[in-house]
């Protein structure tokens, strides 16, 4: 499945005021929850889960929070700025501050790789990082990331 149709305007937050890597994983436990019908506290875990076996955070201010989690129904991808870059424990030692967020149902293995793939190739053009970054509301960074994929 493309890109753009798994993108919401609903889970794309601009300049968020969240201050660290705990709070970052909170908040898109929080937001994917309603969205996918499933419990808050399930999709937290398997978030922090996935973290402790290596850090998301891949460089370039970026991180790429993932999980596969029964519960879920369906795909939810987020798209996330920080007003305040933070740190995530990137490979780079780099602070973060453009999170793309990815909970997939454990039947959708193929396209979980793939949507991780067409994310981290996004991350490698400069000039599409700069156009995230720019984004002052929810709205243009939706825009923007529609944009680019």
């Amino acid at each position: 499945m493309p890109l753009n149709s798994l993108v919401k305007a609903e889970l794309v937050l601009a300049k968020q005021d969240i201050v660290s890597k705990k709070r970052v994983l909170e908040s898109l436990a929080e937001i994917t929850s309603n969205r996918l019908h499933c419990d808050n506290e399930a999709v937290y875990d398997a978030l922090l889960g996935r973290e402790k076996l290596g850090s998301t955070g891949i460089g370039n201010g970026i991180a790429i929070p993932h999980c596969r989690l029964e519960s879920a129904n369906h795909t939810a991808i987020v798209v996330m700025s920080l007003q305040t870059p933070i740190d995530f424990d990137s490979i780079d030692k780099q602070p973060v501050d453009l999170i793309f967020a990815l909970i997939v149902p454990p039947n959708e293995c193929d396209q979980h790789l793939s949507t991780l793939a067409q994310i981290a190739e996004l991350a490698q053009s400069p000039d599409a990082l700069s156009k995230l970054r720019a984004a002052k509301n929810n709205e243009d960074l939706y825009t923007s990331f529609e944009s680019l994929i």
